[in-house]
Formats: C-alpha cells, sequence, structure tokens
C-alpha cells in the first residue's frame, strides 16, 4: 500500500542559491527532530567533501531556528533550545519552513495560544516557503487554516485529536509522507521518525538528487535493514608524498575502466612491479587491484543512483567485461545486488512514489 501521497514534485532546485531553512520552535517542541534538522541540513553540500577530500564544495543550505522570543528554554525533555531568531526578526522569505514534534501527553489544550506564530507562517506561505511539520506538529500547521482541504498526516496516535480539532483536515494517518496545497507546498510527516524521510525529500526537491543520496549515505539514512555496507564509500585519500603513487592515483580515478589497469599503473610508474605494489599499498593502504575494484564500484554507485542505464551496461562502463563477476563482486562489497541498490536510493530520491 502507498504510504506516501502522490504528485508531490522531486524537486524544485536552487542550483547556486542557498536554502534557507527556518525550524520553527515552540515551549512544547521535543528536540530530537529539531536537532536532527539542524545537524543533516547544515552538512548539505559539505558533508561528503569532508569525507571524500572533494573540492570546491560549499554549505547548500542556511538553517535558523526561530520561536516567538530569542531567550532559550529548557524543552519538556530536558535539553535546552536556544532560537537564532524571534519570530520579529524573522521577517525575510525562508524556502522552507518546519514545524518539528511537540510534547502533548497533556493533550492539545486551545491551539489560539499559537496564534503569533500561526500568524509567521502566513505570512512565510504567501512569500512562496514550503511549510512541512513532523509528527504533531502538524496541529501547528492546521491551526494556520493552511491545511484545510487537503490531504495531511500526523503521527497516528494523535490522529483522533487532530480530526476532532480541524475537521476540515483530510487527514491520513497511515501516510508517511503527504503534500497538499498550491505546488505541493504544504508537506506533512507522520511519526517523528519521518523527519527522515521529510529531510531527504527536501534536498532532493531543492539541491537535486544526487546531494541526497550522498547525505542519506554520510548519515546511513533511511532502509537499514541490510547494514551499512551500501552507504559505505572509498573514503577519504590517505595523504603522502610518493610522487609516482599519487600519478598512479591521479590517472586511475580518470582510467579506471581501461584493461589490464594495474600493468598501465605499474609501466606508467617506471618502477618495477614489486616496488610500485610495495609502495603503492603503504602509500593508499590498499593493493593496487584492490584500489581499481573500489573506484570502479563507487563509480558504479554514481551511475546506479543516476542513471536508468541496466546494470550489465554499468558493468561494461565501469570497466568489468563480465557482468556476473561484477554483479558478485558488487554484492561482496556493498551487501546488496547492483538492482537492489539502485532501488534502495530511488526510494531515498522520491521517497513519496510508492
Amino acid at each position: 500500500m502507498d504510504k506516501t501521497c502522490p504528485n508531490v514534485p522531486v524537486w524544485a532546485m536552487h542550483p547556486a542559491a542557498t536554502v534557507e531553512v527556518r525550524l520553527l520552535a515552540l515551549p512544547e517542541s521535543t528536540p530530537t527532530t529539531l536537532f536532527a534538522f539542524l545537524e543533516v541540513f547544515s552538512a548539505v553540500g559539505i558533508a561528503w567533501a569532508q569525507i571524500t577530500g572533494e573540492t570546491g564544495q560549499a554549505p547548500r543550505m542556511q538553517v535558523r531556528v526561530v520561536a516567538r522570543e530569542r531567550s532559550p528554554w529548557r524543552s519538556p525533555v530536558g535539553p535546552v533550545i536556544a532560537p537564532d531568531l524571534s519570530l520579529e526578526e524573522a521577517t525575510a522569505p525562508a524556502d522552507i519552513v518546519i514545524v518539528t514534534d511537540l510534547d502533548l501527553t497533556a493533550g492539545l489544550g486551545d491551539p489560539a495560544r499559537w496564534r503569533p506564530e500561526a500568524a509567521w507562517l502566513r505570512a512565510q506561505a504567501e512569500t512562496g516557503a514550503t511549510l512541512c511539520s513532523v509528527c504533531t506538529g502538524s496541529v501547528v500547521l492546521a491551526s494556520t487554516g493552511l491545511l484545510d482541504g487537503g490531504e495531511a498526516t500526523t503521527h497516528w496516535a494523535a490522529a483522533d485529536l487532530m480530526r476532532e480539532a480541524f475537521p476540515e483536515v483530510r487527514l491520513r494517518p497511515e501516510r508517511i509522507l503527504c503534500a497538499s496545497g498550491p505546488e505541493q507546498r504544504l508537506v506533512t510527516g507522520g511519526g517523528p521518525g519521518s523527519w527522515e524521510d521529510l529531510a531527504l525529500h527536501l534536498i532532493a526537491r531543492f539541491c537535486g538528487p544526487e546531494e541526497a543520496v550522498r547525505i542519506a549515505r554520510v548519515f546511513v539514512l533511511g532502509d537499514r535493514s541490510r547494514g551499512q555496507l551500501l552507504f559505505s564509500l572509498l573514503g577519504r585519500p590517505r595523504h603522502h608524498a610518493d610522487a609516482p603513487v599519487a600519478a598512479a592515483q591521479e590517472w586511475i580515478a580518470e582510467n579506471y575502466a581501461m584493461k589490464s589497469p594495474v600493468a598501465r599503473m605499474v609501466a606508467r610508474s617506471g618502477l618495477p612491479e614489486r616496488s610500485f605494489k610495495r609502495r603503492f599499498r603503504a602509500a593508499t593502504g590498499y593493493a593496487p587491484v584492490d584500489y581499481v575494484q573500489a573506484v570502479r564500484i563507487e563509480e558504479a554507485k554514481h551511475l546506479l543512483e543516476t542513471s536508468d542505464i541496466a546494470t550489465d551496461a554499468v558493468a561494461f562502463e565501469v570497466g568489468y567485461d563480465d557482468p556476473s563477476y561484477f554483479h558478485r563482486l558488487f554484492r561482496r562489497k556493498t551487501g546488496v545486488t547492483p538492482g537492489a541498490y539502485r532501488r534502495h536510493f530511488a526510494r531515498v530520491v522520491r521517497p513519496h512514489i510508492a
């Protein structure tokens, strides 16, 4: 059964501009999802580079916590929430606004107490912001009236409360993510764990699917039932001063699909084969053949994440003439088949699609 709303746009990318994100905190806000969004969104554009050593990366999202007043307070479960901006200060248009989950164990109470926050949310919606909620944060979003007539979800335990307080909202508590409104700019999430689905959906939507996959791999987000291998990557190259080895690494990065790559690296180095292999392992931590396989598997992962090329064709693209061998090697390195890998990260990029 489809657990998400159809027709949510996959992305409306901001390829160059910084995406402005505001996390709306209230006295009832619990800290887990608030701080999770803060950390993950702050890593967009830079976390991958920190692990791989890639250059030219920059933060893609600017994240600020907004509350009625800027004074910090202790959350219902203990950790202190310290807003960056008050509602009065946060007048600039945002691209994304998220209301995280609330502690409503004592009941909903009077939603009128959120009138200042509701007015601010409506003002942000008028400027084109995508408004989101996670778990019981949906009741604050519903208090704006913006969800009236549209579909929304919330924590399953809060469904009756939501129906009673906001009967005009078409509640779909069986869903994980649900979107409504003009251009699907109102996105509600189910239980607290739906923050992962929402975060990856928004990263894909605003920063592109490739960045969403990168963040999923760095933070190990999504289905973890098969373990961590399918999330892992080659990692940051070791720093070393062995010039022939460095030249070989640079060459293989562009020529990984060539036949007999290790023999070619040896020949290019001008070193005896045994000396080259010994120095390569000492400098990189890999035997040359293992390094070539790691580079090829990383390139295969990228093709599986970003293209619809058949898996056998992926094998040929990265240098394997025998697709069966490639499939066995890929499974040994990642724990899953190439097809399963593609399906896993397709769900990361498009969590709203059945």
